[in-house]
């Protein structure tokens, strides 16, 4: 498969996983880098470009299916932006070994954060139902 094919199928299984709002640059930015041999920078730009259009549909799926408040939105997209912009900077006079160790970093955070999430969810929902087939209220701990 050529780096040209390699990035199509990437950027597609990207879209779909940002549609859903899972954050398809934790696919897209190891692959390209991986898989095509793209430059850190370049992988992380092709990244932000790709997320317009992503963001979009989804935005406007998401206000359709009224899962949007735009009222409570408004600090959250203010200081995402200010964190964009003091990101740009930052991996501008970043080199591409920086990037990958922070992205690294970071992806180890979320995976850690995942699991745990994960694991918390899968004894709630066990305790309940403990408490379902024992009769008590789902509310009652042990």
């Amino acid at each position: 498969m050529t780096a040209q094919q390699i990035i199509i199928v990437v950027s597609f299984c990207g879209g779909i996983i940002g549609g859903m709002g899972m954050g398809g640059g934790t696919l897209l930015i190891p692959l390209l880098t991986l898989a095509a041999g793209l430059d850190q920078h370049l992988a992380q730009s092709v990244n932000l470009i790709a997320f317009i259009p992503m963001s979009v549909v989804a935005l406007c799926i998401h206000k359709k299916n009224g899962y949007v408040m735009f009222g409570k939105s408004v600090h959250i997209v203010l200081l995402a932006a200010l964190g964009a912009v003091g990101g740009s900077f930052l991996a501008r006079y970043s080199g591409g070994y920086v990037l990958r160790a922070c992205y690294g970093a970071f992806l180890i955070a979320l995976g850690i954060f995942q699991t745990v999430k994960a694991v918390k969810t899968a004894l709630n929902n066990s305790n309940k139902k403990q408490n379902a087939a024992r009769g008590l209220p789902t509310s009652a701990r042990r």
